[in-house]
């Protein structure tokens, strides 16, 4: 998305303040370690995490974008490590009555060799989050040994378990198809941009529950668009659409951090407004999500974005499709 300079993360615009807290959960691999977000009570002067929360992220990226760690970690410390997230750190728990729909949601992973392992083991973390959360719901004690002071019994009567969803960008995208053939709680996947490669051709059948892909004008190849449509053609409420002048990383934190910088360091360049790209993003999300989770809500009126119409989406596949 655009070339607009700015290093702020954009706030959120629905009903409820928005908290924030790491969750770990046991100290070995079948253990869990995530972030959550959560609807939470206005609270004044209320601590903004960081974006970068220690060097070694920084370190990672620059590895990750094949730059020398050496010079590429402080540069990228000097221009993103200032930045926070418009979150509460540890706010309060909003209640609500019946609880809130839950969307358990994969990130990218980059370029990984061992693809099958992968999948499988980000898919079977999914499942394992949502099992937390079942924790919690059933009243048994799920002690956070990152931040021991947020209780998650707040949130027992505060997660509506017959209303899940889960949601993933890249390598995350297809985590999320993965998922729903692990566990059939999940009724719906988002899929953003999503790298189809590593799914098995065998699992085609298995995948029953409705997708919406949501993808990037310039990143597609013509065989991950072929495994899209395979999907669709297998379930009329599964929906695939282009967002026009977007890339890859439109889709992440990185449309809104796009200082000189960071353009020459991460190769970035969509031509479409960020603000704009995340606003059809976030309303095709939910109104895919309200069709298929039985939302109360007015999510419907962006029921035309499924269908790919809409300024600057269109439906199926990119025009243009990547050599990747």
């Amino acid at each position: 998305m655009g070339g607009e300079q700015s290093l702020a993360l954009p706030p959120g615009k629905g009903p409820h303040g928005v908290g924030c807290v790491d969750v770990m959960v046991g100290h070995t691999r079948q253990g869990l370690f995530l972030r959550l977000f959560y609807p939470c009570e206005p609270r004044a002067g209320a601590e903004r995490p960081r974006w970068i929360p220690r060097y070694e992220y920084s370190r990672g990226m620059a590895q990750f974008r094949s730059r020398s760690p050496r010079w590429g970690a402080p540069l990228l410390h000097i221009a993103f490590g200032s930045c926070r997230v418009p979150v509460s750190w540890k706010g309060p728990f909003k209640p609500r009555s019946g609880g809130y729909p839950l969307v358990i949601f994969s990130h990218g992973l980059g370029l990984v060799l061992m693809l099958k392992f992968c999948v499988h083991q980000r898919a079977n973390e999914c499942v394992r989050a949502l099992r937390l959360f079942q924790a919690v719901r059933g009243g048994r004690p799920v002690p956070n040994v990152l931040h021991p002071d947020f209780d998650l019994s707040v949130l027992k009567d505060g997660v509506d378990l017959a209303k899940v969803a889960v949601m993933g960008h890249s390598f995350g995208g297809v985590t999320a198809v993965l998922a729903l053939v692990k566990e059939p709680s999940f009724r719906c996947a988002v899929a953003l941009d999503a790298w189809m490669f590593p799914l098995e051709n065998t699992l085609y059948p298995e995948v029953s529950r409705p997708v919406l892909f949501i993808n990037a004008e310039k990143f597609q190849t013509p065989e991950s668009i072929a495994k899209m449509k395979r999907l669709s053609s297998r379930n009329s409420q599964t929906r695939i659409i282009t967002v026009l002048g977007s890339v890859h990383h439109s889709q992440t934190d990185f449309a809104f951090l796009t200082g000189k910088l960071a353009r020459r360091i991460f190769s970035m360049g969509g031509t479409l407004d960020p603000h704009k790209g995340l606003d059809i993003i976030s309303r095709a999300t939910l109104a895919f999500l309200q069709r298929h989770l039985d939302l109360k809500e007015d999510f419907d009126r962006w029921e035309h974005l499924l269908d790919g119409v809409g300024d600057s989406v269109v439906p199926a596949a990119p025009p243009c499709l990547s050599n990747l």
